[in-house]
């Protein structure tokens, strides 16, 4: 079992260690951080974060029985006009719990946070076509595929598409 915790300073190092390539950087973070990941980014990636109106909240997991840090995840973009949030920065940092259904409950827990808590009536995510695992935890917490952003991010002379995908407070209702 897990807790999403606030995401504090204390916990910088631990998601630093955790970026150990661009390309895995990328898939976490997005553009918005660049390779090698450092305290600097960070600061600012948590500096309007984590206040009760903030437009983002950012957690780390942590694995109850071990009171270890396990992973990471965000709730941003928090719209409360429109009643609409984005989950990014999903990851199962320690490599000894994947495949365990640490990112369902993950998942879970986050949107327990955007429709029971804040009140939302839709959450989205993007994920890489490639990450076949993280698609298929997503529809099992309810997201449904609502469009490929082909071509959307460049690393190195590449590019990756991206599938946008949503889940409906009614959906939610549904799964619990």
């Amino acid at each position: 079992m897990i807790e999403l915790n606030f995401f504090e300073r204390k916990d910088f190092q631990q998601l630093i260690n955790w970026m150990e390539t661009p390309e895995f950087l990328l898939q976490w973070g997005g553009p918005n951080f660049t390779f090698p990941l450092d305290e600097l980014q960070l600061e600012n990636y948590l500096k309007s974060a984590n206040d009760k109106d903030s437009e983002v909240l950012i957690y780390s997991v942590i694995e109850k029985e071990t009171d270890n840090i396990i992973g990471h995840i965000s709730l941003g973009k928090i719209d409360r006009t429109n009643k609409s949030a984005r989950v990014g920065k999903v990851l199962v940092g320690d490599k000894n719990v994947r495949g365990k259904g640490i990112g369902q409950q993950m998942m879970t827990e986050i949107l327990k946070i955007a429709f029971d808590e804040l009140d939302l009536h839709r959450v989205s995510l993007g994920v890489f076509d490639f990450n076949s695992s993280a698609i298929a935890c997503y529809e099992k917490a309810g997201f449904k595929r609502e469009g490929l952003l082909r071509d959307s991010r460049r690393i190195g002379n590449e590019y990756w598409s991206l599938w946008e995908m949503s889940v409906l407070e009614n959906e939610w209702e549904r799964m619990k």
